[in-house]
């Protein structure tokens, strides 16, 4: 990435500096997915969208297909779009990731299994500690698995040591009871019907990217502040010294000395009460 020069602008004889925030590398996050008939991959891009609104670079893959071509045939499944399929290596270079699930009996397919269970070697080793995660859904009914299917996932998220992120209840849609609409507080949903037949509704898609969003801006606030606590500046350290100089417009305030005043003896006697007859005021407790 080139570097760009600070815009200044001049306001009698201040100089004011205009930092541009661009100086860091934008954190990264996968979205993993398997969809066999297109329906988590449809929510897949509106996740992406609401990353990309907070600044994340977004990179997409699919789990490597357990299925044989004859198999995928009979199922009518359409081919698979051109999107690439993620290898267990390159999951260390991500600072998060969003798996997409579509359920099988309430819990993830054989291809998302596999996958994770491939993972050993990144567990070994600690790889993937302190990533973030979250995941979506597509089932075939409300009550399919929009739930459970997260919790099959959380296993091994946890013994990654990986902070899972779920999505509550972030979207005003998610409380609309006038039609079916998927998702869960743990992640964006569809529901695609036994047959694969309903497609997912513009209403899904904007939890979807509801759920991109609240990701994303984690990410983002976790990887600036880890800079600041590991002292990593976003400029060059000699640009940062002429920026924090050049800025300082403002001049210290003047403070003068003011000789203490002697002090003086007072001659007020002080009035000791007198015992008094009156009843005393009870105190209230306010504490119960």
């Amino acid at each position: 990435m080139s570097e760009l020069k600070p815009k200044t602008k001049r306001k009698g004889n201040q100089k004011k500096i205009l930092c541009n925030s661009i100086f860091h590398i934008m954190p990264v996050v996968y979205i993993i997915f398997y969809s066999l008939y297109g329906h988590v991959y449809t929510l897949s891009e509106s996740v992406k969208q609401g990353l990309e609104s907070q600044g994340i670079t977004v990179k997409v893959f699919q789990v490597p297909e357990t299925l044989s071509e004859d198999i995928l045939e009979k199922m009518h499944a359409p081919p698979k779009r051109d999107i690439p399929v993620i290898t267990v290596e390159e999951l260390s270079k991500a600072d998060g990731f969003l798996f997409g699930i579509p359920t099988r009996f309430g819990t993830m397919p054989a291809q998302i299994k596999a996958f994770l269970d491939s993972t050993g070697q990144l567990w070994a080793t600690g790889a993937l500690a302190g990533k973030f995660v979250g995941t979506f859904f597509s089932t075939a009914a409300q009550s399919g698995g929009q739930e459970t299917t997260a919790f099959t996932t959380i296993t091994y998220f946890a013994h990654h040591g990986m902070n899972y992120v779920p999505l509550g209840f972030a979207n005003a849609n998610m409380f609309d009871t006038t039609e079916v609409i998927g998702g869960s507080p743990y992640g964006s949903g569809t529901v695609a019907n036994g047959d694969g037949s309903r497609q997912v509704s513009q209403k899904e898609k904007d939890i979807a990217s509801t759920q991109g969003e609240n990701f994303g801006k984690i990410i983002q606030t976790f990887h600036k502040g880890s800079k600041i606590l590991n002292g990593e500046a976003s400029e060059p350290a000699d640009k940062v010294q002429t920026i924090a100089t050049e800025t300082l417009s403002v001049e210290p305030p003047v403070v003068t000395e003011e000789k203490p005043k002697p002090a003086q003896e007072s001659s007020r006697s002080v009035a000791i009460p007198a015992d008094s007859d009156s009843p005393k005021k009870s105190s209230k407790c306010f504490c119960m």
